[in-house]
């Protein structure tokens, strides 16, 4: 039995009910049998800051204490359709004690290091059946091989239709600290306080706007 997307029948824009013009393409959020809190995409915001960075990119408040229905219509009001790569762990085995303690790690590069089948998301076929779409965003690196062989493919298709790719830090607070301290390290004239802050300033160099 496979550890499928909490939100796997969001994956593939169905549900949305307006024109995207962005596309933000994070990695997997499973579903059972783990213990997922996540009400939303990007939606576990103990550690996770996607909710306040988005917002304040177009100089609105934080979302961060917001509710997924504030966190869609955000999505709504601005045109941005948000997905992920991978629909389905299909060789996790819910029985197996090791596979429940992987996938509750969240760790991508755990996810990618630990299982060999999965089913993707066709981000290319999104692309095409949204036209609208100009601007698609990865919300992680893709220099490890498992990620790069997922993303070049996009980056291919977007060159080649006029379609603008970006690849924004991952929004993660716990994988953001060691950048943010060599930031300030680097920077002692150009401190940024906070690593909410210190991603929102990372995301504006990327974004289309």
């Amino acid at each position: 039995m496979p550890c499928n997307h909490k939100f796997q029948n969001e994956l593939n824009l169905e549900l949305i009910d307006y024109e995207p013009t962005t596309l933000i393409v994070g990695s997997f959020n499973p579903g059972p049998p783990v213990n997922n809190t996540a009400g939303w995409f990007y939606g576990r915001t103990a550690s996770n800051y996607f909710w306040d960075a988005l917002p304040r990119l177009y100089g609105e408040e934080s979302l961060i204490n917001a509710t997924p229905a504030e966190w869609k219509q955000f999505c709504r009001d601005k045109q941005i359709a948000i997905t992920d790569l991978i629909s389905s762990i299909d060789d996790a085995e819910p029985e197996s004690r090791e596979h429940q303690k992987i996938l509750a790690g969240f760790s991508d590069d755990a996810i990618a290091y630990h299982f060999e089948d999965f089913t993707f998301v066709n981000i290319a076929q999104l692309l095409q059946r949204h036209p609208t779409i100009k601007n698609i965003y990865i919300t992680r690196g893709t220099t490890e091989a498992f990620w790069r062989h997922l993303w070049n493919p996009i980056t291919q298709y977007c060159n080649r239709n006029n379609i603008r790719e970006g690849k924004l830090l991952t929004p993660s607070g716990d994988d953001t600290i060691y950048q943010h301290g060599a930031y300030n390290e680097q920077h002692p004239d150009k401190q940024v306080p906070l690593p909410q802050d210190y991603i929102l300033m990372r995301w504006k160099q990327e974004w289309h706007f």
